[in-house]
């Protein structure tokens, strides 16, 4: 698998290889971990549910035991869901902004009979956890809790304040994404932010890594309707328009547009390290556009390899159709959903505009079916957060390679980028190459040795970015 997709395939997840944990007794530290994630997993935080809140709540309980105030905790709740606040105080010795840590609550929808077993269940079988959200993103949830509660206990005091945020409908909605990133300044004014959500690696069964894919940038992802409109009329009696067609033309217009070249450091530097890794023309032809992003060589390349083609714009590709009411009537509408992945920077509204100046009939009606995205700036490379993720990493593969990239996928950090906050995607490990995560589907999971391969991560990027002057960085 190229280097590309692995954020893409993963749920934008990455964990980490270890021996077997069913091979040895757990540590205090990985049984607790292993409970909080059971505990997780158990809770049905899919939409309609209202069980957001009842998580939060638990995870607050948890981190007050572990000995947060209630002053430094805070659920806010939002329809039937919910964001957490957890704030680390630090020595403020620094003088810096708080770094916030982010994930999701939230779960995609799974049917119980759709699955072998109970989807909200935690099951390890044969090496790996299974239920949903073990990968996407109760593995992150956990994560940063566990880690939060272990240096408390510990009695490490950072030199800046480091905040928990964590929202409750990131796979939805994402109303408590925007409530934290906008209305709540009072916790999401920081320097920067870390995401568990994003980012990460992969490794060979010889044990060899491919470079670490840091997430800074993202596309938008936004959906439109494309509706055609008609009296319709009798199908005995066919009129010269039908809305059926006028769709269809519609979207042979918009099949055969692309939409202009864009590039940005983060992909013109992920792309360098494809090629370097990938070889062939199309290693070739990514280098150059590396170089020099106006290469129409390397584009043409490029533009037809089905991996690496959405890398060089914005795409938008017909999903669904809706259309007539009767087999024996001619169609009074036909809808078709238009997907679009977005390029960061690029306005949700210029690209609609650009749909309706591809389809060019008046006719036919463009719009955005939410609003809940918008465009997504990319975050600067900061040598900080490089440095600290290196820290974090290097125990477990000494000397790799810390790439900055750009995913297809959306997530919280879209709209914190947006807010003003830059975002790293920064997750905690590495997936073998061969896996099969499958986060969002059926039996979705992680290697249990991965899980637990994974907890010291936050601790050692914390300790690298937060340590107050003259402290090591060991935990």
């Amino acid at each position: 698998m190229m280097i590309r997709l692995i954020i893409a395939a993963f749920g934008a997840l990455a964990v980490s290889t270890a021996a077997s944990a069913a091979d040895r007794e757990l540590t205090p530290a990985e049984a607790k971990a292993r409970e909080l994630y059971a505990k997780a997993i158990s809770i049905k935080t899919v939409k309609g549910e209202g069980k957001v809140p009842e998580l939060a709540a638990y995870l607050a309980g948890e981190l007050k035991a572990a000995g947060f105030s209630d002053e430094d905790i805070e659920i806010m709740p939002i329809g039937e869901t919910a964001g957490l606040g957890v704030r680390y105080r630090g020595d403020g010795s620094s003088g810096k902004k708080p770094v916030l840590f982010l994930a999701h609550m939230d779960v995609v929808s799974a049917k119980r009979e759709d699955w072998e077993h109970d989807p909200f269940t935690l099951r390890e079988e044969d090496g790996y956890f299974l239920g949903r959200g073990t990968a996407d993103n109760k593995y992150g949830v956990v994560n940063l809790t566990q880690a939060f509660m272990r240096l408390k206990q510990e009695g490490f005091t950072p030199d800046r304040d480091l905040v928990l945020l964590f929202s409750g409908d990131e796979e939805t909605d994402m109303d408590s994404t925007r409530m934290l990133a906008f209305d709540r300044k009072d916790w999401s004014d920081a320097e920067f932010a870390l995401n568990s959500d994003a980012g990460g690696g992969a490794y060979f069964e010889d044990g060899s890594a491919l470079p670490y894919l840091m997430q800074a940038a993202e596309k938008t992802y936004a959906t439109f309707s494309v509706t055609a409109r008609n009296k319709g009329g009798h199908s005995s009696r066919p009129r010269p328009d039908n809305a059926i067609y006028d769709l269809a033309s519609a979207l042979l217009k918009i099949e055969d547009y692309v939409f202009p070249v864009m590039s940005n450091e983060i992909t013109r530097a992920s792309s360098r390290a494809d090629g370097e890794l990938i070889g062939g023309d199309i290693g070739e032809a990514l280098i150059k556009f590396a170089d020099n992003p106006k290469n129409k060589k390397a584009i043409k390349i490029i533009r037809a390899s089905e991996d690496y083609s959405n890398i060089l714009s914005t795409t938008c590709v017909a999903t669904m159709l809706d259309a007539g009411h009767a087999e024996n009537a001619l169609p009074q509408s036909a809808v078709a959903t238009v997907n679009c992945r977005i390029f960061p920077g690029v306005e949700v509204e210029d690209v609609r505009q650009t749909l309706i100046e591809v389809i060019d009939n008046d006719a036919l009606e463009v719009a955005l079916t939410d609003d809940i995205f918008v465009a997504s700036p990319i975050s600067e490379v900061r040598d900080d957060v490089v440095a600290a993720l290196r820290a974090a990493i290097e125990p477990r593969y000494p000397g790799i390679d810390v790439v900055p990239a750009m995913s297809a996928g959306g997530t919280d950090g879209m709209h914190f980028r947006r807010a003003g906050v830059p975002t790293y995607g920064v997750g905690a490990g590495f997936v073998p190459v061969s896996a099969e995560i499958n986060a969002h589907g059926l039996d979705e999971k992680i290697p249990a040795a991965s899980f637990y391969a994974g907890l010291d991560h936050w601790i050692l990027l914390i300790k690298a970015l937060a340590s107050p002057a003259g402290e090591g960085e060991e935990g």
